[in-house]
């Protein structure tokens, strides 16, 4: 999914030169551009990870939580893509 952006085949300004799908979702799909920030207790892949890692040291209630959070953002990863690739597709039409 980055090749497009890595190889410069396609470039936003509004992507301030990164490829990471937090820049190129919003300079894309301005609609989501606080859709990371809107998300509860993680925001970002080092979180996630950090999150998981954590886990079986937290109680089974904040567990819960963090399990359903971490579902919400792999959720927003899989649409982000969606979204990306479907502007792909238009602006080769």
């Amino acid at each position: 999914m980055m090749l497009p952006f890595k190889n410069k085949d396609y470039y936003h300004y509004k992507m301030q030169g990164s490829f990471s799908i937090k820049k190129v979702l919003p300079a894309l799909i301005p609609e989501m551009e606080q859709a990371y920030k809107n998300l509860n207790l993680i925001h970002n892949g080092s979180e996630a990870m950090q999150s998981f890692e954590n886990m079986q040291n937290m109680s089974q209630n904040i567990q819960e939580q963090y399990r359903k959070a971490l579902l919400e953002y792999c959720k927003l990863d899989t649409l982000a893509m969606v979204k990306i690739l479907k502007h792909l597709e238009e602006c080769v039409k």
